[in-house]
This record gives C-alpha cells, structure tokens and sequence, in this order.
C-alpha cells in the first residue's frame, strides 16, 4: 500500500480546515497514516513534523510497523499523562490544533485542552475537524482494494462451502458459527461485523441477531456477513431458502428486490450521485409496489471500518469517486412474514463499477 505519502496529502489539507496542525485520534485513520495498528494511540500532524503517542505494550510494534510503512514519524512511549506531555510539547509555537470531532469524547476534549499549554506551556487552541483523513479514505489505492478483494473472496469461497448445511436443520446461531469458522479457515483475520442469519419472521428484522431459531424449508434465509484481511472489510448478503418459497409474497419480494438490486449496481459510476444510487433502487421497488418496505439506505462505503464514506442513502450529499469501494444493498421487510436483501460490494470505475463479491444470487437450495 502507499502509506508513505499519505502524510503530505494530510498536511495540503490542514489550512483548508482552519488549523495548523491535526490530533488524530481515530485508531483507522492512525493506521490508514502510519500503518500502526495497536489498540492505543494519538497522532499529531504538523506542517513539518508527526508524532505518535503509545504505551510500553507497543515499544517495538510501533518503531517496527513504522518503519515498514516507510513513514517519517517520531516515536514517544509513555503513560497517558506523559503521552499529554509530549503532546504538549510538540505544538509549542502552534496556534491552532485541529481534533477529530467523531473520533474524540467531550472528556477527551476537555483533557485536551487542559494539558495544552499547562504541561510546556503551548497555549494551542483546539479547533474541531470533520473529514480530514476520511476525505482521503475515499478513494482505494491499489493495495487497499487487493485486500478488499481478498476478503470478499474468502466470504464468496466460505459460503460456497457451506451454504448446503443449511439443509440440514440447523439453527441461526449454528449456521452463523460455520460461516464465522469457515471464513477464518480460508485465510480471514476475523469477520467484519456479527454475521446476521435470520430465518423465517426474523428476516424481517434487518439486524437480526442469530438465534436458536431451527431453519425450516421454505422461508428466506437473510445472511448478511464478511470478512476481514489485514484490516479491510468486504460485507456481502445474499437470501437463501431451503427448497423453494412457499409463501408468495415472499416469491414477488425475492424477483422485486434483486431487480432493484440490478437498478442500483447499474447506477454506480464515478461523477454520480450516491442519492441517485439510492433513488434507482427505491424507484424499481416502488414500480413493483414495495417502496415502503424497503427501511434503510441502499448502500456505504467500505475498507477499514464496514461503514464509512460515502454513503448512499436518502439525503446525501456525497457524489461517487472513481477508486471508492462502496456496498449495493436493497432489501424488503415484511413484519411477521420474512425479508429480502441482496448486497454487492463493488469498486466504482469511470465507466461503472466492478464487482468484488461474486457468489451467486440464486436463492434455492
């Protein structure tokens, strides 16, 4: 990946946010910066210089990881109050700090503000940020999408493997546990998110948890799951059945829902939209008479975190970047009865988008 030069991309952000230099506090963006990726840690990015702030547990992780990224980053090891310090410290002569604002707490803030200029004597001024690295986040180098792509290969390969067990009268929580072992055996270093097995009714729930409940022939089966691969996520769902549908509504649910799917991947493409993504899927939806089912937004970005920038949904502002990884997600609910959804994720081209989740979306087993 192209850790290097990411720094000096940040550091042509700072004075368009207001600030002089930048407090990252988020463990992504940390280590989308650095390559670092213990659990604790502080950034701080000036014009000229970086800083980073952990504990003795990373001593040598640190000064290794840094080093392997290729990035120019000083190293200070200490307690809390001595990474304030040296914090502290280094934004003597510094006017302005920005602090991420959806990654640091009001106590967080607080602590912040206490220690500039009281440890050193600094008197810097904090300054909230929104976006900073995250803008940068948006579109994928070449080494972050080969690591998306590789865990979207594990999920495809995983449920390949075992998907027929569904056959075999399991419950929710059992299939889930397959699938979570499955991917790991293929090479994941965990699953992206609690993997979501909803069966029958619960499939009406979108972020249905599994459970104890046995998987019966004949209703959908919702699985929404993904793998995780040196820090990047895939997120894929796809509705299964045992033998075919028996309820018809859930039958007009399953062609409508993978129609307006087809709508919202056709959709994607660099300049556009991310509303008019989400709009496409909402219109073939409602031609068929489900607009009102469909309850959530069509789609996320994806790569360290399982959901980040930019989003497609109602209201959003963000517009398509050629690189960016985003998921096409559609679903239908209906309460008491069962749900639909169907989810790619895909990388967004000049021309259009290619796929990265390749499991087939035939539902019968």
């Amino acid at each position: 990946m192209e850790v290097g030069g990411r720094l000096g991309r940040l550091r042509g952000r700072l004075a368009e946010a207001g600030c002089d230099a930048l407090l990252v506090t988020s463990l992504h963006n940390i280590r989308y910066l650095t390559g670092f990726t213990g659990s604790s840690a502080m950034l701080l990015v000036t014009g000229g210089s970086a800083l980073l702030t952990t504990d003795g547990r990373y001593r040598e992780q640190s000064g290794e990881q840094l080093a392997a990224a290729g990035v120019d980053v000083d190293v200070e090891i200490g307690r809390p109050p001595e990474q304030l310090e040296s914090l502290d410290r280094a934004t003597k002569g510094i006017a302005r700090v920005g602090a991420e604002q959806e990654s640091v707490s009001w106590g967080g803030v607080r602590r912040f503000q206490e220690a500039l200029g009281q440890l050193a004597g600094s008197a810097g001024e904090l300054v909230p940020t929104r976006g900073l690295v995250e803008g940068l986040r948006l579109v994928k180098d070449e080494g972050e999408l080969a690591r998306i792509e590789a865990a979207a290969d594990v999920a495809d390969v995983a449920l390949a493997q075992v998907k027929e067990r569904l056959r075999e009268g399991l419950t929710e929580a059992q299939f889930a546990l397959e699938l979570d072992y499955e991917m790991r055996r293929r090479g994941a270093d965990d699953v992206s998110f609690e993997t979501i097995v909803a069966s029958g009714p619960n499939g009406a729930m979108p972020h249905a948890r599994p459970g104890d409940r046995r998987i019966e022939e004949g209703e959908t089966i919702v699985i929404d799951f993904g793998a995780l691969v040196d820090g990047y996520h895939s997120d894929m769902t796809r509705t299964l059945s045992v033998g075919p549908v028996t309820d018809p509504r859930l039958t007009d649910l399953l062609d409508a829902v993978l129609i307006a799917q087809r709508a919202g991947v056709r959709a994607v493409k660099a300049g556009v939209e991310a509303v008019d993504v989400d709009r496409a899927c909402r219109l073939s939806l409602e031609a068929d008479g489900f607009d009102e089912l469909f309850v959530h937004g069509t789609g996320h970005g994806v790569g360290l975190e399982i959901h980040e920038a930019p989003a497609l949904g109602q209201g959003s502002a963000d517009i398509l970047e050629e690189g960016s990884v985003v998921t096409v997600e559609p679903g239908a609910y209906l309460p008491g009865v069962g749900g639909v959804r169907i989810e790619d994720t895909l990388v967004v081209t000049a021309n259009g988008a290619r796929l990265l989740t390749k499991s087939t979306k035939d539902t019968t087993l």
